[in-house]
């Protein structure tokens, strides 16, 4: 996601009263992708990133299991997107493995897993997305994040969650493969923030929802969730994704995001 707004220019009065005149009549779908790219704008600048993650999957027996993570991120420009890596450090039969993530704008996102006990770096192809991301409810399309070009959308309503007022905007992914028909997503008013959204699988069935917690304020203008907890409704599973230790502007590369860093992470 990188539309970037640079310039002010200075307007007449009569040109402030026809703008907001359009805005007022904005429809559905114009309404739903500018609260899109509102929250796109708002979190542009963070340069890049690092923190700790841990992976807590509960089975439909409410059984745990925990696994520990690293997560870089990096900001993108031009047409290129961000990029990210996570490796998992635990347990021990999964230490090195580790997902590479390019977004794109206007075209599909590259993914790439590394399976130490392989030695070999694997391409997830678009049409593995939907898939599970390391046993987790999370899937891979859901690991890679989403570009607002990736999705047409629709303003539902406004509507409280959580005590506080949100926007319910209504995405359509443009991925044939995506394992979504539609997204339906709460948007605080007040910082554009994600608080929940809601997944429907390909036969337009409520699959999963995606809850998040724990907001913090970093540099005085990034938000980022504590926690991130994704129900699967439909098998009883759920994932708990829990971040902490997050630093921003650590002078990372794009050395640190290609293929060849997927082999010698740890």
């Amino acid at each position: 996601m990188n539309l970037k707004i640079k310039t002010l220019f200075p307007m007449s009065m009569a040109a402030m009263i026809l703008i907001a005149g359009s805005v007022q009549a904005e429809t559905p779908e114009e309404k739903g992708y500018a609260i899109f790219n509102e929250a796109e704008v708002r979190g542009d600048g963070y340069v890049d990133s690092q923190s700790d993650m841990v992976m807590i999957l509960k089975n439909k027996q409410e059984a745990t299991s925990e696994r520990e993570m690293s997560v870089k991120g990096m900001e993108g420009s031009g047409d290129e997107g961000d990029k990210t890596l996570m490796v998992f450090l635990t347990p021990r039969d999964q230490k090195g493995t580790a997902l590479l993530t390019h977004q794109h704008d206007g075209r599909d996102d590259d993914q790439w897993l590394y399976l130490p006990a392989l030695k070999r770096v694997k391409k997830i192809a678009s049409s593995k997305k939907s898939g599970p991301f390391m046993g987790s409810e999370f899937s891979f399309e859901d690991i890679g994040g989403q570009s607002l070009e990736d999705y047409t959308y629709k303003y539902l309503k406004d509507e409280k969650y959580d005590g506080q007022d949100c926007f319910v905007v209504e995405s359509y992914p443009k991925d044939k493969n995506s394992g979504y028909t539609r997204v339906v997503t709460w948007v605080d008013k007040g910082h554009y923030r994600t608080l929940k959204a809601e997944f429907y699988d390909r036969k337009n069935s409520h699959l999963k929802t995606m809850t998040s917690s724990g907001f913090k304020l970093y540099l005085d203008k990034f938000w980022r969730p504590d926690e991130l907890l994704m129900v699967n409704h439909q098998t009883g599973r759920s994932t708990v994704l829990q971040q902490k230790n997050t630093k921003f502007d650590t002078g990372l590369s794009d050395s640190d995001f290609n293929k060849n860093s997927l082999k010698r992470a740890r």
